[in-house]
C-alpha cells in the first residue's frame, strides 16, 4: 500500500459506534467495518479515519478510556462462530430474552448493548475454557505472554472494576483496592477458592482482549485487500480513572488536569468559554517516563501499529505544552462563575495555565520545543514505518508545525481555520505533508452550517454565516445573487476544493459525506448525546439508494478528477 505523501489519496472519518448493518447488536462493530470499507473503496475513497477504539468508561468517549491499551469489547462481531467459541446455541440462548429490533433503534444503548457483549462474551469464553484445542490454547497463551507488560496490569484492574461493581473511579474503591501495591496484598490474603475465581475473572479479560485483536489485524488485513488504509487515533492524554494511571501512578501528575484554554469557536459550553476545556486527563511526570525509556509510550506505539497503517495523534500540541486545571472536572460549575480572584481563593492561588511553561518568551518557547520534540521522537522510532498523523489544532504556537513538518508528521488543515492577515489560504498553498477537511468529530457538519446561516435564524447564525463565507472563499465559490442550492451547487464546489487542495490526504466526516447535520460530539460538555448517535440507515441501504448513490458518483468524479483515485 503506497502511503507516501508524493500520492495524494482521499478518505473518510467514521466513529464505528455510528454504523449500521442489518444483523448488528446495537452499535457499529468490525462486521459493520467491513462492510463501510467495501462501500467506500467502491467511490475511490483509500482511507477510513477511526477514533480511538480503547475501551470506553461509563461516559462512552473514546477519548476518556479506561485502558490507553485495552480494545473496546463492543467493536467486536460476536455471531455464531465468531469468536470460533462460539456457538449457534449459545448465540440464540443469549438473544432470546433480548429486543432486538428496540436496541438497534435510535442511539446507542450503551448498558443494554455491554451487557449483551458481555454475555455472549461470557459463553465463548465458557466453551474455549472446556473445549478449545491445543492449537487454540497456545495461541491464547502466547498472546498471554507477547502483551504481557500491559495486560498483566490491564486484567487486574478490570477484575477489581468487577469486584467493585464495575465502578471505575479507582479513588472510590475500599482503601485496600485503591493501589495496585495494596490490591495485590488484599488478593495474596483472600482465601484460596476466593483467588481462584479472581484469577479466573482476570482470565477472561484476557480471553476477551485476545479475541479483540485477532479480530482487529483480521480487518487490518482485509482493508490491505481492498487497497484501504486504516488510521487508527492515540489520544495525547489518558483517562484519570484508567488502568495505566492506576499501575503506574508514579509516571502521572494527578493534581492537575490538563486541557484547553479558553476560546470563542465552541459556543454551546459556558464554561468552556469563560475557562476552557477540562479534560480531567492527569499530566504526565516526564521525567519520570524518561527513567523509564517511555516504555509505557512505546506500549502504546507498538499496539496501534498492530492494526492500522497509520494513526493519529489527538491533541499532539501536549507533548509541547498542555493547558493544565488545578481542579477536576467535577467541579467545573462550581468555579463557572468564580472571577479570577475568587478562583485563586479556591486554588491555593494555582490559575488554570499552559504546563511546563506558556510561551511568553522566546526562551520559554525553545525550551517547549525541544522538549516536545525529544517525546515525539521516541513515538517515531517506535512507530518506525507506520505514518504519524499530528491535530493541531486549537491554540497553536508558532514553532509546533514547522518542527512537525521537520519530523515529518502530517499536521492538520481546516479551510476555515486557515486565515492569515484576512486571506484564506487557498488549498494550493497547503504544505504536502498535510491533511485536509472541514470537520473533525468535535465540528458541526457543514449542511448544520447551512440551516443554520441560510435557512433559519439561530443563536449561532453569525458565526455559522461567518464559516461558510471562509469555506465559499477557499472553495472560489462566488454565484452572486444567484439562489444558491446546498446540494446542486455549494456541496460539489467544497468538495472539489477539498480534494483539489495540495494535501497529501483530503478527508470527510461521514456526515459531510451523507449531507446530514446530526453531531457525534459536541465538545466541553458531558451530555448523555454524545457519542450516542448513528447513521440513520444500515450500510446495504446506503448502497441501495438512489441518491445515495447519486452522491457517490458525483464524489468519485470529484476524485478521479482531483488525482486521488
Amino acid at each position: 500500500m503506497n502511503l507516501s505523501p508524493e500520492k495524494k489519496i482521499a478518505g473518510v472519518l467514521v466513529p464505528l459506534f455510528a454504523l449500521r448493518r442489518e444483523n448488528d447488536l446495537g452499535i457499529g462493530d468490525i462486521a459493520a467495518l467491513r462492510e463501510f470499507i467495501d462501500w467506500v473503496a467502491k467511490s475511490g475513497f483509500k482511507l477510513v479515519q477511526l477514533l480511538p477504539i480503547n475501551e470506553i468508561g461509563g461516559d462512552n468517549s473514546p477519548y476518556n478510556t479506561i485502558s490507553a491499551m485495552a480494545i473496546e469489547p463492543t467493536t467486536l462481531h460476536l455471531a455464531p462462530g465468531s469468536p470460533e467459541d462460539l456457538t449457534l446455541e449459545d448465540f440464540d440462548s443469549a438473544l432470546a430474552e433480548v429486543d432486538l429490533p428496540d436496541l438497534r433503534r435510535g442511539p446507542v444503548k450503551y448498558p443494554r448493548v455491554k451487557t449483551l457483549n458481555r454475555h455472549l462474551l461470557e459463553k465463548a469464553f465458557s466453551r474455549f475454557s472446556d473445549r478449545a484445542s491445543e492449537d487454540r490454547r497456545l495461541n491464547f497463551r502466547k498472546f498471554c505472554e507477547e502483551e504481557r507488560a500491559w495486560l498483566d496490569d490491564y486484567v487486574f484492574f478490570r477484575a477489581l472494576m468487577e469486584e467493585n461493581g464495575e465502578k471505575e473511579n479507582w479513588d472510590e474503591w475500599p482503601p485496600e483496592h485503591q493501589s495496585i501495591e495494596t490490591a495485590r496484598n488484599w488478593f495474596r490474603e483472600l482465601p484460596l477458592d476466593r483467588q481462584s475465581v479472581f484469577t479466573g475473572r482476570q482470565k477472561f479479560f484476557r480471553y476477551v482482549q485476545w479475541i479483540a485483536h485477532e479480530q482487529w489485524r483480521e480487518i487490518k488485513s482485509f482493508a490491505d485487500e481492498r487497497d484501504v488504509a486504516l488510521m487508527g487515533d492515540i489520544p495525547f492524554g489518558v483517562s484519570y480513572y484508567s488502568a495505566d494511571v492506576f499501575s503506574r501512578r508514579a509516571e502521572f501528575a494527578l493534581d492537575w488536569c490538563g486541557g484547553a484554554p479558553p476560546e470563542p469557536y465552541f459556543k454551546e459550553d459556558k464554561f468552556t468559554q469563560k475557562w476552557g476545556q477540562n479534560w480531567g486527563i492527569p499530566l504526565y511526570r516526564w521525567d519520570k517516563m524518561r527513567s523509564g525509556n517511555f516504555e509505557w509510550w512505546r506500549q502504546r506505539v507498538r499496539g496501534v501499529k498492530q492494526i492500522f497503517h497509520l494513526f493519529r495523534i489527538d491533541h499532539i500540541l501536549g507533548f509541547y505544552r498542555v493547558y493544565a486545571f488545578p481542579w477536576r472536572p467535577r467541579r467545573n460549575k462550581r468555579f463557572l462563575h468564580f472571577d479570577w480572584k475568587e478562583m485563586l481563593g479556591r486554588t491555593g492561588g494555582r490559575a488554570p495555565q499552559f504546563t511546563p511553561r506558556d510561551d511568553s518568551t522566546p526562551e520559554s518557547c525553545e525550551a517547549n520545543r525541544r522538549e516536545g520534540e525529544e517525546y515525539l521522537r521516541i513515538v517515531l522510532q517506535e512507530s518506525g514505518s507506520t505514518r504519524v498523523v499530528g491535530e493541531d489544532l486549537g491554540t497553536v504556537p508558532d514553532y509546533v508545525r514547522p518542527n512537525l513538518q521537520s519530523l515529518g508528521v502530517a499536521g492538520f488543515r481546516i479551510p476555515q481555520w486557515e486565515v492569515y492577515h484576512g486571506r484564506v489560504t487557498p488549498g494550493r498553498e497547503y504544505h504536502r505533508l498535510s491533511v485536509a477537511t472541514y470537520a473533525t468529530h468535535d465540528h458541526k457538519p457543514i449542511r448544520k452550517l447551512w440551516e443554520e446561516a441560510v435557512e433559519r435564524a439561530t443563536s449561532t447564525s453569525d458565526q455559522a454565516r461567518n464559516e461558510l463565507n471562509k469555506i465559499a472563499e477557499f472553495a472560489q465559490f462566488h454565484p452572486g445573487n444567484e439562489l444558491v442550492s446546498f446540494a446542486k451547487d455549494f456541496y460539489p464546489a467544497i468538495m472539489e476544493a477539498l480534494f483539489a487542495s495540495d494535501s497529501w490526504i483530503a478527508v470527510v466526516m461521514l456526515t459531510d459525506l451523507l449531507r446530514r447535520k446530526y453531531r457525534f460530539n459536541v465538545p466541553g460538555t458531558a451530555a448523555n448525546f454524545n457519542w450516542t448517535r448513528r447513521v440513520q440507515r444500515t450500510i446495504a441501504q446506503l448502497s441501495s439508494s438512489r441518491t445515495v448513490r447519486g452522491q457517490m458518483r458525483l464524489i468519485r468524479g470529484l476524485l478521479e478528477k482531483t488525482g486521488r483515485c
